[in-house]
């Protein structure tokens, strides 16, 4: 491994107020599986030898006086950066902090604490050769459109449809390109893929796992709990 470069750069979304969760504490922050949840991420990405830097996006109120079990980790590839209003601001602020050595971009959810390397090994990779890459799973359930009362209108083909996930990984000139395009002309999306969809740059989809689970509920953090003892 001491022939690795280390030009991937990864910035980890975690300035959202978490209020589904219905716990005053940001869900980012809170304990699961043995340790808070932004820090799972963290301390994985810093395992490897390719990465330069992690950025932690936090809430303008904690980049400022982060939490102490943050730096449980190796504080030389570690900064704080601050979120905005919205995903788009907070992505672009944490890319603004990467150091130009960064030439693959990975964007995590700090909400998908239990991502696999192999997972990461493959986005990346896809990156260099180019294109955006993004873990996703194919949809399997049958999918309803329904109105505001609640009656079924019809049945969406589910056919060639994905689920996306976090990480996404991208050449840095394609995810600064559209991040600063989108930025002068109020685009945003749920996504980065989708930004980089709307400019016209190639996006291929890489098989993630039902692992990577994002928890925005008091139900997904339990069901993370258990996930992560029949995981061990």
């Amino acid at each position: 491994m001491s022939n690795v470069t280390a030009d991937v750069g990864v910035v980890i979304v975690a300035a959202g107020s978490g209020s589904r969760t219905g716990s005053e504490e940001l869900k980012q922050f809170r304990w699961v599986a043995g340790k808070p949840m932004l820090l799972h991420t963290v301390q994985l990405f810093q395992q490897r030898a390719d990465v330069c830097m992690v950025v932690a996006v936090l809430p303008k109120r904690y980049a400022g006086d982060p939490p102490p079990w943050l730096f449980q980790s190796d504080i030389e590839r570690l900064l704080i950066g601050v979120g905005g209003t919205q995903r788009g601001s907070s992505v672009r602020s944490g890319l603004d902090d990467l150091p130009t050595t960064a030439r693959i971009v990975v964007i995590h959810d700090a909400a998908r604490p239990f991502i696999l390397d192999e997972t990461v090994d493959a986005v990346i990779a896809a990156a260099r050769k180019g294109t955006g890459a993004i873990a996703a799973l194919p949809l399997t359930d049958t999918l309803k459109r329904v109105d505001e009362d609640g009656h079924v209108l019809g049945t969406t083909e589910r056919s060639g449809l994905w689920r996306a996930q976090t990480p996404q990984a991208f050449p840095r000139d394609m995810i600064d390109d559209v991040t600063r395009r989108a930025n002068r002309e109020g685009v945003t999306a749920t996504d980065d893929a989708a930004l980089c969809e709307h400019y016209g740059y190639p996006v291929v989809v890489i098989p993630g796992s039902e692992r990577a689970m994002k928890i925005t509920s008091e139900d997904d953090f339990a069901r993370a709990e258990v996930m992560s003892m029949l995981t061990r």
